[in-house]
């Protein structure tokens, strides 16, 4: 009825528009499917009168009958339809209903030969892709290059920020006072906008964002994190705190790990739309590469972004991801490595940091001993740290005025502990003994120097090239320097830690414990100049490995990890001190993992009261002697492996659960396995049409479980049994 309706209407107006000589205009005729007048104007003549162009009938009707669009307008007058057109008509239905492209059934849409083109290619061009391998592997590889792309731009756009602040610094040399404006307000600034736009435009964007990756991995959905506001905001909020310099002494690697993160969810959403497949459940698949690549791309680390990924972001770390893991990481570090050779940063694929470290004789044996002793000294330090942090977090949640603050104030909060930390790191203040001109690249970079400072400190020939160092710059001896570092920085960055904005918090450990192993090398070298103390065999003393080893130490003790041992290695590509650079790292783990203390990340994650999986064995420590019988409760319904027809009845008519266990009896609870409801049906259904008598045994087929296990069993018999 509708058709034809419509089919009325349009020939009513095509015979008021031929009829009359009005302005096309006034007749509507936006809906009518057989005519419109953007159609007719570039293809037919005009015939002008004194009104307004009217079109020639007959050309017009030859070109409907030429289109095949006249049948509406022969119905009207009466005219039947030749049978040839029903069948091409069909035909063209069938087809396009085959077809199903929606660019051929919409007529209105412009350029529908071209569209149906382009589209036709891409189907053809996404069979060829998948013939070679899964769609996702490509989307594996996008998502490292993305994130390395991101990370380069990320690096780029800090690099300008810190080149103004310090060519404003210097033109307004010889004005304390305008040079310490220059110096506080800058980056207060900077850290009051990154707080305030993070607050205003997504608050879930502050923070690290690890422990929130943490908990999705485990397979907790966390909302509003994975979305593009938040990725944009993450962003813009990271450039404008690491812009700030070393004085607010934050890093980039855990907000870069969420926004690879989100990367990934994008990426895997386009791959199951490319696939044409409806996820009703996130895979965490992409997710765990993700984090790989976060860490991968911020170093051009892609074995330790990996092991890093495993240690920190998943509490169970399937072995089917190693490889999507590896390939993903390795795809964003040579994409991280070449755009720093296409900009001219580099001439080659080589370390992030250049170290010049002996090959000959890298380290004498008995050093071994004083590489321990780094990890004892790391290890404590590293406790000192967490207990400090976990401290001030509980600190700022019962203060009423830290609580306030970081509610409603956090730009103020954030500015104004911004100024303070810039004002301690002034210059022409403190900061002259802790080479605050330098930021946090240059700080790792002069720290990782294999020269002697000590020792040469003393020649008059090279007094000049070391006070371009800024350690020794104020005339100050390096110990000094390097002792007042630690101890400023130790607060300082405890403090930092509660800024409300995007920030990480790995680096500045890292070069913490740089620091620390530079000041026990430097001792070392010092004591060694001229064969005074330890002999003559031990004038070439490096300090920059004990720095190395030192970084690796301290941030592994703090992240209770031993990835970042390797991390030393592939930052700077001094794989020769890889034995004591682990020794170091798993002395100040096992010092750090002493009496249960939690991670910087679980610490984190218990402030936020986010939900993740600690150590069982941590939290209660009898539990690995503990029977099952007494953590796991009973099944109410179970099933013994010679049941017969009465007791699969009784369990069916109780239990209305797709598996029903099996026991090899109610005596010993021995736990075989289980059988599925379809078959205790047909089973019954048997029984019942047989008027036979079965065991459940030999009817039914028992799904075994892969360990046999009682309530006698101990909870550490299980865990062996099961990882053997």
């Amino acid at each position: 009825m509708k058709e034809k309706w419509a089919e009325a209407i349009n020939v009513i107006k095509l015979t008021l528009l031929f009829a009359y000589p009005v302005h096309a205009s006034l007749i509507d005729c936006a809906q009518c499917p057989v005519f419109s007048i953007g159609q007719l104007q570039p293809r037919y003549k005009p015939i002008y009168t004194t009104h307004s162009p009217v079109y020639n009938f007959t050309d017009v009707t030859e070109h409907l009958q030429a289109e095949g669009k006249m049948k509406s307008f022969k119905k009207s007058h009466g005219i039947e339809t030749d049978e040839e057109d029903n069948i091409q008509k069909r035909e063209n239905n069938s087809e396009a209903s085959q077809n199903m492209i929606p660019l051929l059934l919409d007529s209105w849409k412009p350029y529908r030969r071209p569209r149906a083109i382009v589209k036709e290619l891409l189907l053809n061009l996404r069979e060829r892709l998948g013939s070679v391998c899964g769609i996702q592997w490509y989307c594996f590889a996008t998502l490292g290059i993305l994130t390395a792309l991101l990370s380069f731009l990320l690096d780029l756009s800090v690099a300008k920020l810190l080149r103004a602040h310090q060519w404003l610094y210097v033109k307004l040399e010889g004005h304390i006072l305008l040079q310490f404006l220059c110096w506080t307000l800058y980056p207060a600034c900077l850290g009051a906008f990154a707080s305030t736009f993070s607050h205003n435009i997504c608050p879930f964007s502050t923070g690290s964002g690890m422990p929130e990756v943490r908990t999705m991995l485990v397979g907790i959905e966390v909302p509003h994190y994975l979305s593009v506001t938040n990725m944009f905001t993450k962003f813009l909020g990271l450039t404008c705190t690491l812009a700030s310099g070393s004085t607010v002494f934050l890093g980039k690697v855990g907000p870069f790990v969420h926004l690879s993160t989100m990367v990934g969810a994008y990426l895997d959403k386009l791959s199951s739309l490319i696939q044409g497949k409806k996820k009703e459940e996130a895979g965490t698949e992409m997710l765990v590469v993700s984090a790989a690549v976060g860490v991968a791309s911020c170093f051009g680390a892609p074995v330790s972004g990996v092991l890093f990924s495993v240690e920190v972001m998943s509490s169970h770390f399937a072995l089917r991801h190693y490889c999507p893991c590896f390939f993903s990481a390795a795809c964003g570090a040579l994409t991280f490595h070449l755009l720093y050779v296409w900009s001219g940063d580099g001439e080659t694929l080589q370390a992030l940091f250049k170290t010049n470290f002996p090959t000959a004789l890298p380290f004498f044996p008995l050093e071994i001993l004083l590489f321990a002793l780094l990890g004892l000294l790391c290890g404590a330090l590293c406790c000192c740290y967490l207990f400090c942090h976990r401290w001030i977090l509980k600190f700022t949640k019962t203060n009423r005025v830290f609580l306030k603050m970081l509610t409603t104030e956090k730009g103020l909060y954030s500015g104004l502990v911004v100024f303070f930390l810039a004002s301690l790191t002034f210059p022409f203040s403190a900061g002259q003994y802790m080479a605050s001109k330098y930021t946090s690249k240059q700080l790792l970079t002069s720290l990782l120097d294999s020269r002697q400072w000590s020792s040469q400190s003393h020649n008059a020939s090279v007094q000049l090239e070391l006070e371009s160092l800024e350690w020794s710059s104020s005339g100050t001896p390096i110990f000094l320097s390097l002792a007042f570092f630690l101890l400023m920085k130790m607060w300082m960055l405890v403090l930092a830690c509660t800024l409300p904005l995007p920030a990480g918090y790995f680096m500045p450990v890292f070069i913490y414990g740089a620091a620390i192993g530079r000041l026990l090398g430097e001792g070392v070298a010092y004591m060694s100049s001229g064969g005074r103390i330890l002999g003559q065999q031990w004038t070439s003393v490096n300090p920059g490995g004990y720095a190395l080893a030192g970084a690796a130490a301290f941030s592994g003790a703090v992240t209770h990890t031993l990835s970042p041992a390797l991390l030393a290695a592939e930052l700077t590509g001094q794989f020769s001190h890889a034995l004591p650079v682990l020794l170091s790292t798993l002395v100040a783990n096992a010092l750090a993992r002493s009496r249960d203390r939690p991670s910087f990340y679980d610490a984190l994650s218990i402030n936020k009261k986010l939900p993740h999986l600690p150590s069982l064995k941590k939290a209660f420590p009898q539990i690995p002697s503990t029977p099952l019988g007494q953590v796991l409760r009973k099944k109410s319904v179970q099933l013994q492996k010679a049941a017969g027809t009465a007791e699969v009845q009784s369990a069916v008519n109780s239990s209305s659960e797709a598996q029903i266990p099996v026991v090899d009896s109610h005596e010993s609870q021995v736990f075989l396995g289980f059988v599925l409801r379809s078959e205790l049906l047909l089973f019954l259904h048997r029984c019942q049409t047989q008027h036979m008598e079965g065991r459940l045994d030999e009817v039914c087929s028992i799904h075994p479980n892969l360990i046999l296990v009682s309530p006698r069993n101990t909870v550490e018999e299980v865990r062996i049994f099961n990882t053997q």
